[in-house]
């Protein structure tokens, strides 16, 4: 029994000096909407994934680069037997023209992938958005939670305080002391397992922003508690079709590989060699040329592998390909706000329900338990069983609005509108 209070006395010590860490780290407190700009200005990822839009700008350079021309020289030494008879001196510059717009298709092409990439650019921060959203939301449920438990915890503390007076007074039973402070020792296990939960919360905030630092910690101010909001689907439906970035990547998309088979046939035509060359002979006991001679060419190639027409069906199944891509898209945008629609109201249905009597009556039926078992009027069990079934509802009820906040970020993400605020 002395050993018992020895072990739950050390706990308690430990949990103060808990608090005192907590106390000492540096915390900055960053409203949803700050946190959401520190996102799309820190956010790794995010600006790792701008870096394809600059490539995909780069690549309209190099599609606007003419073939280089060429130049070459070329010397002859004639000789009859041993003797040189002199020597001949040939340049030449060439280069190719293409011809049929092969590189205003080109162009174009890049035009489009570098419109490719912005639209996926936008899709993955609406992505990254809607995560980051979610990353907050979860931050502000485990508090709650730890808030849940530090409170079970500290009743369950004060009532094991008690019982120990009351044993020494003889108006409970040894065994009654005991599973009490058990009960309380249980429940500081649980505290300081909702507090780790707490911190892995916060410290994904930190790695969203970009900034992971062990001597500091953001923490999130806002609330889960929210109104419910009201939505007309057909808009919803509307809007997201007119916005979605991944429909706009869909649509860019086809334009891609339209592109891309307007230079598949641009390619089959021919381009054209063209040349212009000097030459020049001499002789050793002549100085200065002793002949010139100008010269100008071209050269056509012959296009036998026109008779192959690959890379043209290629790009033709790449254009149905888009084309189905892109209807699939629209379905599953369709799809994807009606449940999430669905999944919306649903959950607010249900923290309707905890608002209208469960908390409320668990709470008193736990004080009124407390109450009787302090009277002696009722048995510790009793006690305990309204403990654990107030900490469920709260925990339910808090789980039940971080479920609710995160159908309404998907709810929005879906629609690709964006107004949230928690």
């Amino acid at each position: 029994m002395k050993s018992f209070l020895i072990i739950l006395l050390v706990t308690i010590f430990q949990l103060q000096v808990v608090y005192s860490q907590i106390d000492t780290t540096k915390i900055h407190a960053l409203k949803f909407i700050g946190y959401m700009d520190r996102v799309k200005n820190h956010n790794l990822d995010y600006a790792a994934e701008q870096f394809e839009v600059s490539k995909a700008d780069a690549a309209i350079e190099i599609a606007k680069v003419f073939p280089d021309p060429t130049l070459s020289f070329d010397l002859t030494q004639n000789r009859e037997g041993t003797v040189s008879t002199g020597h001949d001196l040939y340049s030449e510059l060439g280069t190719t023209i293409e011809l049929f717009g092969k590189r205003r298709a080109r162009i174009d092409l890049a035009k489009s992938g570098h419109e490719l990439s912005k639209a996926l650019l936008a899709d993955f921060y609406r992505n990254m958005q809607s995560d980051a959203a979610i990353a907050f939301l979860e931050a502000l449920k485990q508090r709650q939670l730890y808030s849940v438990k530090l409170s079970s915890y500290q009743t369950m503390k004060r009532l094991a305080e008690a019982d120990s007076m009351r044993l020494k007074s003889g108006s409970i039973m040894e065994i009654d002391a005991i599973q009490s402070k058990l009960e309380a020792a249980s429940q500081y296990n649980e505290v300081l397992q909702s507090g780790s939960d707490l911190k892995n919360a916060l410290t994904q905030l930190s790695q969203m922003t970009g900034s992971v630092n062990a001597d500091s910690i953001l923490i999130p101010e806002g609330s889960l508690v929210s109104g419910k909001r009201s939505f007309d689907i057909n808009k919803l439906i509307n809007a997201a079709l007119n916005n979605r970035s991944d429909l706009v990547a869909a649509l860019n998309n086809k334009e891609l590989a339209n592109k891309a088979l307007r230079l598949a046939k641009k390619e089959r035509n021919i381009d054209v060699d063209v040349k212009l060359g000097l030459q020049n002979g001499y002789q050793p006991s002549i100085s200065g040329p002793t002949a010139t001679a100008l010269t100008a060419g071209i050269a056509i190639p012959l296009k036998f592998s026109n008779f192959y027409k690959g890379q043209v069906k290629l790009a033709q199944f790449q254009i149905a390909q888009s084309e189905d891509l892109y209807q699939k898209a629209e379905l599953n945008i369709k799809s994807e706000i009606i449940q999430a629609m669905e999944r919306y109201n649903a959950l607010c249905k249900q923290v309707d329900s905890y608002n209208h009597g469960m908390l409320d009556g668990a709470q008193n039926v736990r004080k009124g338990k407390i109450y009787s078992y302090n009277r002696g009027e009722t048995s510790l069990l009793e006690v305990l069983n309204s403990q654990r079934t107030f900490n469920d509802i709260q925990q339910s009820y808090y789980e039940t609005l971080f479920n609710r906040a995160v159908a309404l970020v998907e709810l929005e993400k879906a629609a690709g509108i964006w107004d949230v605020d928690f």
